[in-house]
């Protein structure tokens, strides 16, 4: 009988690595952005960190306790989806996420229109549009695509910060 595979936080908790280790395992957790797991680890890694879901908030309020333009940084550095050079130019766990949802599957009109509401929407809001892609067909995302680009500012901002944020959850999830 074979063992089952044991998770990462299994075989290497949170609580025993040192900061470079940390920053390696967790640092692209958040798209580009090792500077959340970087904090983190300087406010402390205790063993309650050490499942995906207390991982999960503890670097969700690294996050939310920054200044708004971090935040914006945090949000620029994820790609557009099914952009032009999207699927090209991803992280690797960026690549995986938008293939599961189909995106690299889009027909010549679902591609032009993804590109057009990019381009709305990184004009109206300063940022690439944010969704967490799992669990999603290409054609749900475009839906959601269409109706965010209304919202205000505020509203998106806030929106495009919780995305994010199960981002990171199905991430940390899939360690």
């Amino acid at each position: 009988m074979t063992e089952p595979v044991k998770s990462l936080f299994e075989t290497r908790p949170p609580s025993t690595l040192a900061q470079s280790a940390f920053i390696s395992m967790y640092g692209g957790v958040y798209e580009h952005s090792p500077w959340i797991a970087k904090q983190l680890y300087d406010r402390g890694i205790t063993p309650a960190l050490d499942n995906p879901a207390a991982l999960a908030d503890a670097m969700a309020a690294v996050v939310n306790g920054a200044v708004d333009d971090d935040k914006r940084t945090l949000l620029r550095a994820h790609p557009d989806l099914a952009g032009k050079l999207a699927l090209a130019d991803l992280t690797q766990s960026s690549q995986n996420e938008q293939t599961g949802a189909g995106l690299d599957q889009c027909t010549a009109d679902e591609l032009a229109r993804f590109t057009e509401l990019n381009d709305i929407y990184k004009k109206k809001f300063g940022f690439p549009f944010i969704f967490a892609v799992k669990g999603f067909h290409r054609t749900d995302i475009l839906n959601a695509f269409e109706r965010r680009v209304k919202n205000d500012v505020e509203t998106e901002f806030n929106e495009a910060i919780n995305q994010v944020h199960r981002i990171a959850r199905l991430r940390l999830d899939a360690l």
